[in-house]
C-alpha cells in the first residue's frame, strides 16, 4: 500500500493553515561529530513536482542512497521551501545530555525559519515551543514535510562528516558518518578519541579511559 505523504499536511492546509513545518534531526546515536536538525516549510503550490522531483521519490533519508538524497535536498531548496539547520557539536552534546541536545537543535532550526509555523509535525516528539505540535511515530516515513527535514539534515551533517574526514582521516568518517561501526570501533581503540567524538558515549569514553585521556 502507497501512502500518502501528504496526508498529515492537507489535514492542516485544508483548514486554513499554510505554514505547516516538518522538523527531524539526524546524528542522535552517531559516537561522533554534531548532531543536526532540519525544519522545512512546504510551499503549499503544486507539490505534484517538489523541486523538478516528484514528491513520491521525496521519503525518509535512511530509505535512499546518497546520491538520491542530495539529490533530493536540491530539489527541495529548488521548490522554494523554507529552511533551517541546527547543529549541535559534539563537546555541547556531551555538556547538555544527547536528549537536551536533540530538543535544543529542533528549537534552534524551527527558530531560524523565516517565518513563524502555524503547526509543527515532529518525528515521534514535541519540543518546548508554543505552536501546535503533532509527534508522529516513523514521521519521515509519513510526512513529506518531516522528510524533507530528515533530508536536509541527513546531507548537511554528512557534508561535514566528509569534510572533518580530512581532518581527522583515520577514523573513516567519510564512509560511516561517526557511527559505531566494527572499522571505528578498532580506530578509538587503536588512536583514541579525536576533538569531535562524544566523550559521553560509552565507547568513546572506554577508549579514552584505556589510553588515558580525559
Amino acid at each position: 500500500m502507497t501512502i500518502d505523504m501528504l496526508s498529515w499536511e492537507r489535514q492542516f492546509w485544508d483548514t486554513g493553515y499554510t505554514f505547516v513545518a516538518g522538523v527531524d534531526e539526524v546524528g542522535r546515536g552517531a559516537l561522533a561529530g554534531p548532531l543536526v536538525a532540519a525544519a522545512v516549510i512546504l510551499p503549499t503550490t503544486d507539490l505534484t513536482i517538489l523541486g523538478g522531483m516528484p514528491w513520491p521519490t521525496i521519503r525518509d533519508s535512511k530509505m535512499l542512497t546518497h546520491h538520491r538524497r542530495v539529490a533530493a535536498a536540491a530539489a527541495i531548496q529548488a521548490s522554494g521551501a523554507q529552511i533551517s539547520i541546527a547543529a549541535i557539536p559534539s563537546d555541547e552534546v556531551d555538556a547538555i545530555g544527547i536528549a537536551a541536545a536533540n530538543r535544543l537543535a529542533m528549537e534552534l532550526a524551527v527558530a531560524g525559519l523565516a517565518t513563524d509555523p502555524e503547526i509543527l509535525l515532529i518525528d515521534a516528539m514535541t519540543i518546548d515551543l508554543a505552536p501546535p505540535q503533532v509527534g508522529i511515530i516513523d514521521g519521515d516515513a509519513q510526512s513529506l514535510t518531516i522528510a524533507a527535514a530528515s533530508i536536509v539534515a541527513k546531507v548537511y551533517r554528512d557534508t561535514q562528516m566528509i569534510e572533518m574526514d580530512t581532518t581527522y582521516p583515520s577514523y573513516g568518517f567519510a564512509r560511516h558518518k561517526g557511527y559505531g561501526v566494527a572499522s571505528h570501533l578498532a580506530a578509538l581503540q587503536s588512536d583514541g578519541p579525536c576533538p569531535i567524538h562524544r566523550r559521553s558515549f560509552a565507547p568513546v569514553g572506554k577508549a579514552a579511559a584505556t589510553r588515558g585521556q580525559h
